[in-house]
């Protein structure tokens, strides 16, 4: 079912009782997932991870490009077959990579993007080219930043968590979604149930408000999500 992620809203009951509570093997493939820009404010696609994440027995993952997206959707159609699927991506155009063949990946599992010593961050999705930049930059000022493409919302990666946790004091995620019952918030809620009252957990995101037309770069450099953004974020963690 290829479905825009805000028109998705309106079949949430559906989506429950027709296919969930059924265990049926559907996909759901959620264009413009996230700031969609010139569509304006009725098509930000910034509410499907809140409302996926509970639906009992769904996967939901976030592709960082297209090969991603690709290997995503293939794992979905022959591999993750016992019950419903979502995937969430962005409106607009892929990052132009040579087209590979289909591969499955391994459920559940993220992928180490880039290491480093002060501070873990995990960006959902296409957020992982700004925080990837974001990394580099600030790399010149001697600040050493991990960078984990989570790839899944749900199943969350609990041995990714569970590493970085003992080895960084913060662990900042950022997602193209509202702060509020999403990914940064499922990344908290498992670190508190898992007795980890140690590790801060920053979530950058959609604040509590609704967010007016734009392009999608003026909206990331307005919600501080763009690479200086988040660099700013980064640095104003590791100071308090």
């Amino acid at each position: 079912a290829a479905i825009y992620s805000s028109f998705l809203q309106r079949a949430y009951d559906h989506l429950i009782h027709d296919v969930a509570l059924q265990n049926l093997h559907v996909i759901f493939a959620l264009d413009r997932a996230g700031l969609v820009g010139a569509d304006g404010a009725t098509h930000h696609g910034v509410l499907d991870i809140c409302y996926l994440r509970p639906v009992q027995g769904l996967i939901l993952m976030a592709p960082r490009n297209e090969i991603e997206l690709r290997n995503m959707l293939y794992s979905a159609v022959f591999s993750y077959t016992k019950g419903p699927v979502a995937i969430r991506y962005p409106r607009g155009i892929g990052e132009g990579l040579p087209i590979e063949p289909m591969k499955a990946l391994p459920l559940g599992k993220s992928e180490l993007l880039k290491s480093g010593t002060d501070i873990a961050v995990l960006p959902l999705g296409t957020m992982c080219k700004n925080a990837l930049k974001a990394a580099i930059e600030l790399e010149s000022e001697g600040i050493s930043v991990e960078v984990i493409n989570p790839r899944f919302v749900k199943p969350l990666d609990f041995e990714m968590l569970n590493s970085i946790s003992k080895r960084f004091n913060t662990i900042v995620t950022i997602e193209d979604g509202q702060r509020m019952g999403g990914f940064g918030s499922a990344v908290a809620e498992y670190l508190m149930e898992s007795g980890n009252n140690q590790t801060r957990v920053e979530i950058l995101g959609i604040p509590d408000k609704f967010i007016n037309h734009g392009t999608q770069e003026e909206l990331f450099i307005q919600l501080e999500l763009d690479s200086v953004g988040i660099a700013n974020s980064i640095r104003k963690l590791l100071k308090k």
